[in-house]
């Protein structure tokens, strides 16, 4: 009998820690290692374990306590874990002691998101935006992550810029970012150039946390094959397309997603993905409105448009994944039953519009993208706000149309 042997790398194990503090509560903790148990699936690894703790800071040589890394390397050293993934950033003295405590790979959250951009970066414009980031990242803990740039080590965390020993020479790799500054800002003016060329067509830019289903929408508006995927950052590469809704066109673009903790070595290297959002005449703000925490990721994002000076731009709110809302409680008596029994189990459109959440902007849609429902509302409120925009630049249009 012939034996077979598979050549498929096996799932990388993780383990994932977070620290409760002042600034940070237990429940809060709690959601956000649920977000890095995505993020750690999206890169390919299975969680097999999260760990807590409360400390009022972390500590300067560890991050967590003596006795929490005590009771992570038994785990660790028994389950034969891969990695273990830390929920905030590591300073290079920690990434070191931690490795020569634990004696496996060592990854924060910043290098874990750097990871997943690496692997879905497709354009030469987002491959190097993305290369310029992780160079940046890598640079002060150099020698303290000669590891990690091996040849004899791969997997996550591993998809590094750097393949050489060479490489470790801070010198090349200032060199490196350099040279990639050179080449985005090359890119950047191709990418004016091409924005200008769009005409005075009006510029939509669907923006929203990760994962909320705005490149579905985008498919679904631009009948395109958009990439979408229920995962984080299933986009990376800005993508534009011209859209036609009752005879008026406008270019619709899909953006990166934001999430919480955002690298900021990224949020400089994808400068012209931003510039999409600072230059749109109106941004469709799409929240997944299932998410347990969709309120805290509406005002993330909301926070982050302030930031980059897009906070004011006029807006369409677009709750999605309206199907997948959690039903309503189940009747504990007799009598309500009677009543229930002609409503459906899931919250109605109708009721929906009238929560707290229709209140929160001028024009607010509830959809599923996905089951393609209430989608001829989210058209016309597309339309009426992009028919607002566009009698400004071309008011002679009015007249011929109307």
């Amino acid at each position: 009998m012939t034996k077979t042997f598979s050549t498929a790398a096996a799932q990388e194990t993780a383990v994932l820690v977070a620290l409760i503090h002042k600034d940070q509560s237990s429940l809060q903790a709690k959601e956000y290692l649920e977000e890095l148990a995505f993020l750690a699936e999206t890169s390919g690894a299975k969680t097999l374990q999260t760990f807590t703790q409360k400390l009022e800071k972390p500590d300067i040589r560890t991050f967590i306590g003596k006795g929490k890394l005590e009771e992570i390397t038994a785990f660790v050293k028994h389950h034969k874990v891969d990695m273990v993934i830390f929920d905030d950033d590591l300073s290079p003295s920690q990434v070191r002691n931690l490795e020569n405590t634990l004696k496996c790979k060592i990854l924060d959250r910043s290098l874990l998101i750097l990871n997943i951009f690496s692997l879905r970066a497709k354009t030469a414009q987002a491959k190097a935006q993305v290369e310029l980031a992780q160079y940046q990242y890598l640079l002060p803990r150099l020698t303290k992550m000669w590891t990690h740039l091996s040849k004899q080590k791969g997997g996550i965390g591993m998809k590094g810029p750097g393949e050489t020993e060479l490489e470790t020479d801070r010198r090349i790799v200032r060199d490196k970012i350099a040279l990639l500054r050179k080449k985005l800002d090359k890119i950047e003016k191709q990418s004016i150039t091409q924005r200008k060329n769009r005409g005075k067509m009006v510029r939509v830019a669907l923006v929203g946390y990760t994962n909320v289903g705005k490149s579905t929408i985008m498919r679904l508006l631009s009948k395109s094959n958009v990439f979408a995927e229920n995962k984080l950052f299933a986009t990376v590469d800005s993508t534009v397309r011209k859209v036609v809704i009752n005879e008026i066109p406008f270019l619709l673009t899909d953006t990166v997603g934001f999430i919480r903790k955002l690298p900021h070595q990224l949020v400089e290297c994808f400068k012209s993905t931003l510039d999409e959002i600072r230059e749109a005449d109106i941004l469709v703000h799409v929240v997944d409105v299932s998410h347990e925490y969709f309120q805290d990721q509406l005002e993330i994002v909301n926070e982050t448009l302030s930031e980059i000076k897009a906070g004011n731009k006029p807006t369409v709110l677009v709750f999605n994944k309206i199907d997948l809302m959690p039903q309503k409680p189940e009747p504990q008596n007799e009598d309500e039953i009677e009543t229930e029994e002609s409503e459906e189990h899931l919250l109605t459109l109708e009721k929906l519009k009238e929560t707290y959440m229709s209140k929160q902007d001028d024009t607010t849609v509830f959809i599923s993208a996905e089951k393609k429902q209430n989608i001829d509302e989210l058209r016309e409120a597309f339309f009426y706000k992009v028919q607002e925009k566009h009698f400004t630049i071309f008011p002679n249009y009015l007249k011929k149309a109307y």
